[in-house]
């Protein structure tokens, strides 16, 4: 007998620098997330090394199963084949990815 588990749901927020303001995109998130599941980063999406979106993917973060949403693609990362080394890590991890916009 095969049981099919519910994931857990979270969501992604970035800002490229501490004075832009994530309020926009926490107000669409928690929409479909709950707040406590919103992962938060304000640095510059040039590259994939950012805290809070390093701890997503972690040990203690997403799992198969799970659901991730972000506002838009832009969020993850401005590099392209970060974007597309990305979308394919959520595949083979089993991993939805919400995009909102």
């Amino acid at each position: 007998m095969s049981e099919i588990s519910q994931g857990r749901i979270f969501g992604y927020a970035r800002v490229s620098s501490t004075e832009q303001n994530l309020d926009r995109q926490l107000a669409e998130l928690v929409k479909y997330v709950p707040e406590e599941n919103i992962v938060t980063d304000k640095q510059s999406g040039k590259d994939l090394e950012r805290g809070g979106y390093q701890a997503l993917k972690g040990r203690f973060g997403l799992r198969r199963g799970d659901t991730l949403y972000i506002m838009s693609l832009d969020r993850l990362s401005r590099n392209k084949a970060d974007i597309k080394a990305e979308l394919q890590w959520f595949k083979d991890n089993g991993i939805r990815l919400m995009i909102l916009d």
